[in-house]
């Protein structure tokens, strides 16, 4: 479930095809989402690295060159001869993600209670406007078999949220993916984020704040549990 409580170029730069963010799904090694349980390898490390992209960086170059000219400006401007460069490189490292394994740990103790790591940052870029929104994830989820290093969840919302997003989605893409892949008996997923396509353009609305939430398994289904988790992401605010 996802649930919004507040207001809410060129083309060697990546971008979603479509509104399920099929780019980012293509750019992972892992296999695409079935209806069968994923069987985790007995070392507990799931490789979770972004495939290598086909970025043509001097074309990125090219185009935002283009565009001070469309904009009225000279790009012989000393200030401006290196923007080309540093923009591209810029756009460039904002949708790449770090390669690493998602590691694991068989759940010996059995814990079943909620583990949330809060405030945990994030900063994509738009793909409406291609400015960045920013603000902080709070990630649970409830064990079954394995538990997950607790890096690992910061490495999950940054893994998604290097590329052109909306929040919504993003929300969902991070906890569909810990679903799947992790199999534990419950998570949850609340990003907290401002966008500058709000603040500093159209209703100049500074100040605002987005909230998007995503619940799966006891999180959304047991009462107790799902108020447990809404309850701590905000606890001591």
């Amino acid at each position: 479930m996802t649930s919004t409580l507040a207001g809410s170029t060129h083309s060697a730069l990546p971008a979603p095809t479509d509104n399920q963010g099929t780019s980012l799904r293509q750019r992972l090694s892992v296999a695409e989402p079935t209806d069968q349980l994923v069987e985790m390898p007995h070392d507990g490390r799931l490789p979770v690295v972004g495939a290598e992209m086909t970025v043509d960086a001097p074309a990125a170059e090219r185009a935002i060159r283009d565009l001070l000219i469309a904009l009225g400006r000279d790009p012989a401007d000393e200030h401006l001869v290196a923007t080309p460069r540093r923009v591209a490189a810029s756009f460039i490292e904002l949708l790449t993600p770090e390669r690493f394994d998602l590691t694991t740990f068989a759940n010996e103790e059995r814990y079943d209670e909620l583990v949330l790591v809060r405030d945990i940052p994030f900063r994509p870029l738009c793909q409406h406007h291609l400015l960045p929104f920013h603000g902080v994830a709070h990630v649970g989820y409830v064990p079954g078999d394995r538990i997950l290093g607790l890096s690992k969840l910061a490495r999950i919302v940054e893994l998604f949220a290097s590329d052109l997003q909306v929040q919504e989605r993003l929300t969902k893409q991070v906890a569909d993916w810990l679903q799947e892949h992790l199999q534990p008996k419950g998570v949850g997923v609340v990003l907290e984020a401002d966008h500058l396509c709000m603040s500093l353009r159209g209703v100049s609305a500074t100040g605002s704040r987005t909230v998007t939430s995503a619940v799966h398994g006891l999180l959304r289904d047991n009462a107790s549990s799902r108020q447990e988790f809404f309850t701590l992401t905000h606890a001591g605010r």
